[in-house]
């Protein structure tokens, strides 16, 4: 590898809006992000579906059940 061309690739402290905070690596130094794994919904089971306009229902109307079988 050549020397010199590479950046610094150092600690970094990760800190979500909701006050989750953790420790990585990476080359551009401390981040601030406005959602994380601990608060998004899709992680925390906590995901509401937003229908306006009726479409679930039209699908369950019209093709019965909504979970799959296994």
């Amino acid at each position: 590898m050549k020397k010199g061309i590479h950046p610094e690739y150092g600690l970094a402290t990760v800190t979500c809006a909701c006050g989750n905070q953790f420790v990585t690596r990476t080359t551009v130094g401390n981040l601030k992000l406005d959602i994380c794994n601990e608060c998004h919904p899709f992680f925390t089971g906590t995901q509401k579906i937003i229908d306006t306009e009726g479409r679930v229902e039209r699908f369950v109307k019209k093709y019965g059940q909504t979970k799959t079988k296994k």
